[in-house]
């Protein structure tokens, strides 16, 4: 290929130890070592309950943690820092919302509107919400390549849509959705939009200011930090109306027989001992995003989707889900093979040490309305290979043939 390509597998101890192709990012990321490093030394060098010892180490423990929150802030562009919500995914983060601001603001004879694309995370939460409220769930069709033409859009979204939730990226078609478009439309009309991140933040600037998003959520896993990390941005005024998703330690500023006074955003929303490990590596997981350059993350990450893909519309009997333009696959390509179940794909690929995803990927309506059960899917990070992609697509070429097919 003629893209200039940059080797980044010796940041990942995992990569590096492992004979493996690992074409599962959009599941879960690899963690680099300054990444692993930053937890390591939060626990050996700081180790205290943040937020609530006044001794030395508790105010350094305190202090990394913050820090951490500014980040994020930065990272996303908000205006404060307590817009920020540590959670510990985007299904928490989601799921905070629904509780603390859909419950209170959205009435019988509303409409949430969501895709058909999203992920379950951001699908149950509004099932939930519509059936405890009165609202009417809507659900946006998207063509088969997985775009959403304006015409739709504004046909759907009208002045009854108090809420939409709506994931930048999609994690089946990797498509980028039109989430400004949507923000628009929502926002003509009074309501609030919430952006699944989980599958855009790893990948491209999400910058909330420049979105208007009223709600943002992604998760630190996809994004190279260590598992049980997430965020939560809001605007500030909506979060500051909005009641605490969980009670207990922390989030208060007094408690008496008969009720408490809530603290003060952001801690009002991360009750108990926080995750502040976790907090810290997601900060050393956007030093290193940033100090690779998104830019760079996405022209690698484009070039190898490209590389991918015209391999494997070479091999008789492979269907690639979305989009005809690789470009239009963030990394992501979901695809069956004629006569063999997706979890056989993943298993044969597996004997040739290629990770990739097999099942419905927490996204069975969207594949119910594409008319298939199941399918397998590689998704790709710029730490990835074309020896990577070499390996996958030679295993994926002898798939029929493992499972008796003649060719």
């Amino acid at each position: 290929m003629s893209f200039d390509f940059v080797d980044y597998k010796k940041d990942f101890p995992l990569l590096m130890q492992q004979d493996v192709a690992y074409l599962d990012s959009a599941a879960t990321a690899q963690r680099p070592a300054s990444v692993l490093q930053a937890e390591k030394e939060f626990y050996e060098q700081a180790n205290a309950n943040p937020l609530r010892g006044l001794y030395e180490l508790g105010v350094e423990a305190t202090d990394r943690y913050e820090a951490a929150r500014e980040r994020v802030r930065k990272f996303l562009n908000a205006r404060s820092d307590a817009e920020i919500i540590f959670t510990r995914n985007t299904t928490e983060s989601i799921n905070l919302v629904a509780y603390s601001y859909a419950l209170n603001n959205i009435h019988a004879g509303d409409e949430i509107v969501i895709t058909i694309m999203e992920h379950h995370s951001n699908m149950l939460p509004w099932q939930m919400v519509a059936r405890q409220t009165g609202a009417k769930l809507v659900y946006l069709e998207c063509e088969k390549d997985g775009s959403l033409p304006d015409e739709k859009l504004e046909a759907v979204i009208g002045p009854k849509v108090k809420l939409a939730a709506i994931g930048h990226v999609s994690n089946v078609l990797g498509c980028v959705n039109p989430v400004e478009k949507v923000i628009e439309l929502v926002h003509r009309n009074g309501g609030v939009v919430l952006v699944d991140a989980a599958q855009s933040a790893p990948h491209m600037k999400v910058d909330v200011q420049a979105l208007d998003a009223d709600f943002v959520a992604f998760s630190g896993h996809k994004l190279m930090a260590p598992m049980g990390i997430g965020v939560l941005y809001g605007k500030e005024k909506l979060l500051d109306a909005m009641p605490p998703f969980l009670t207990g330690g922390e989030m208060i500023d007094s408690v008496t027989r008969d009720g408490a006074v809530y603290a003060e955003l952001p801690h009002k929303f991360e009750a108990g001992t926080v995750n502040a490990g976790g907090a810290v590596a997601l900060a050393a997981a956007i030093d290193y995003l940033e100090s690779v350059g998104l830019e760079n993350v996405h022209a690698q990450e484009q070039a190898l989707t490209r590389y991918a893909y015209e391999g494997m519309k070479k091999i008789s009997g492979v269907n690639i889900l979305g989009s005809d333009d690789p470009d239009k696959h963030c990394g992501i390509l979901s695809f069956t093979v004629d006569g063999v179940h997706p979890h056989d794909i993943a298993t044969i690929l597996d004997s040739c040490h290629v990770d990739v995803r097999a099942g419905h990927h927490c996204a069975q309506p969207l594949l119910a309305y594409l008319g298939v059960r199941s399918c397998a899917r590689a998704s790709l990070a710029f730490y990835n290979t074309t020896a990577d992609i070499d390996r996958f697509l030679a295993a994926l070429g002898g798939v029929r043939k493992e499972m008796g097919y003649a060719e």
